[in-house]
């Protein structure tokens, strides 16, 4: 799980794909990070990425970084704690502090489970992670 955490903060942006309906969406993220042992993602509860995660939680994130790419299927569990939250902005700091604060009641933080990373590039072999 650690190594899926570092490759996804090493691309800087990585893309999370959800469902809407029988459409595809995909966005830009880059806010992850590692709490209580589980990677979270963080978004706005205003944004259609986050009604669509809570609709139907199964979600993909894809990234490329050092001429190799990462998939992940998982799912997003969202942790309304407070603590979870303020984990998030005490790993990206005024970055993320000048979208959000901890009890703005817009700020989210969904926790990745049942994931399936699959890191690979042309030239290696696939490498799978379970968490």
């Amino acid at each position: 799980m650690e190594e899926v955490l570092q490759y996804l903060k090493e691309c800087g942006t990585f893309y999370l794909a959800t469902c809407d309906g029988d459409q595809a969406r995909v966005r830009p993220f880059g806010a992850v990070c590692l709490f209580e042992g589980k990677i979270y993602i963080i978004t706005n509860n205003k944004k259609p990425v986050y009604n669509q995660m809570m609709k139907n939680p199964k979600i993909e994130i894809s990234g490329m970084s050092h001429g190799s790419w990462i998939r992940l299927q998982c799912e997003a569990v969202i942790d309304t704690r407070r603590e979870a939250r303020v984990a998030m902005i005490e790993e990206y700091g005024p970055a993320l502090s000048r979208m959000y604060s901890v009890d703005d009641n817009l700020m989210e933080v969904f926790y990745l489970q049942n994931a399936k990373a699959v890191i690979q590039s042309l030239s290696s072999e696939k490498r799978e992670i379970l968490f």
